[in-house]
Order: C-alpha cells, then sequence, then structure tokens
C-alpha cells in the first residue's frame, strides 16, 4: 500500500471513532455546599454579667429562624463582630447589618429590665438591630423589632416571618448587604 492509501485509510477511521464516539458533554456544575452561603458571626458577651442566659436563648431565637447567618460565641481573646455589654442605661445596638471582620455594639440596659421588660426579648432585639433590622415603633408583641412599644407583658423572643426574611435578605448569597443606615445606634427607650 502506498502512503496515500495509509493516510486515507487513517483519516477515516479516525472519522468514524469520532462520529461513533458520545458527545462531548460540559462537567455538570458542582452542588453548591450548603455551608458556603452561611455568614458567621461571632459574640463577645463576656461583659455582659446577668444576661449570659438572655443573650444565649436570643441567639438560639436567630439561629433557629434564618438559615444563612450563624451567631456564634467567640473563642476567648478572638475579635468579635458583636460586642455584648451590660450597662445600666436603656438597651442600644448599632444598626448593621454587621459583616464579618466589622464590629458593633450591643448594650443591655439594666433600666429596661427595672421598668419590667423582658430580658431574653431584649437580647433579641438588640441583636436584631446588628442584623440590620430597624426598630419598628409602634408595633405588636408578634413583632420582636417593635421593642418597647409592645409593652412590658411582651416577651415574644422570636422573629416574625418578615423580620426573618429580611434578614435573610441582608445576607443572601453568604455576603452581608451594604445599608446606608448602617452604623447608627438606635436607644430602644419607651
Amino acid at each position: 500500500m502506498s502512503l496515500g492509501t495509509w493516510l486515507k485509510i487513517g483519516t477515516s477511521a479516525a472519522a468514524l471513532v469520532l462520529a461513533a464516539a458520545p458527545a462531548a458533554t460540559a462537567a455538570p456544575a458542582p452542588l453548591p455546599d450548603a455551608t458556603a452561603a452561611v455568614v458567621t458571626l461571632r459574640y463577645d458577651d463576656s461583659r455582659a454579667a446577668g444576661w449570659e442566659a438572655a443573650i444565649a436563648a436570643g441567639v438560639a431565637s436567630w439561629n433557629a429562624n434564618v438559615s444563612n447567618v450563624r451567631l456564634v460565641e467567640a473563642a476567648p481573646g478572638t475579635r468579635a463582630e458583636i460586642v455584648i455589654v451590660a450597662t445600666t442605661g436603656w438597651p442600644q445596638a448599632t444598626l448593621g447589618p454587621v459583616r464579618p471582620g466589622r464590629q458593633v455594639r450591643v448594650e443591655l440596659g439594666a433600666q429596661a429590665v427595672s421598668q419590667g421588660y423582658d430580658k431574653t426579648r431584649i437580647a433579641a432585639h438588640e441583636l436584631g438591630h446588628s442584623l440590620g433590622l430597624p426598630d419598628t415603633k409602634p408595633g405588636p408583641c408578634s413583632q420582636l423589632m417593635s421593642g418597647s412599644s409592645a409593652g412590658t407583658a411582651c416577651t415574644n423572643a422570636v422573629p416574625n416571618a418578615t423580620e426573618r426574611s429580611r434578614v435573610q435578605n441582608a445576607y443572601a448569597n453568604g455576603l452581608a448587604a451594604a445599608v446606608p443606615t448602617d452604623g447608627r445606634v438606635l436607644v430602644d427607650a419607651p
């Protein structure tokens, strides 16, 4: 056989193999990692003596009701995004949404407790500010962010559907949204 014949046979065989091969498909996109979209925010309550149980309950309420932001206690000696302190005044907090690496302050005020407001509701409400929620005063007890306007009988420490949705949106795609009003300090006096 001549070289030309071999080339024709080789080219025809290659074309036959390529035609018989399954069509190449793009590799499937990797499945999203369910934990990749979660923003973890650390809190330091080492200066909030007397509020530990209320803070733990407030944190548990938020962690049970939103899926893309998780509040965890900071290890001793590490920087926390949310610094929680006990004060003698009215509760107040820096409006977020706080982002990893940025620090905000939550003050849990004894003045509200002395007037009959629930400690767990106060803690959950102030944490809500750090997560980007403003006050919704006046408002019913069913709105966590109605704060003191719901009255001293209100002990609800659970965000309602609208509040949960706003936090979910603020931390969508594993990022904390920038909000023009974040950084303001909100004082929760009646």
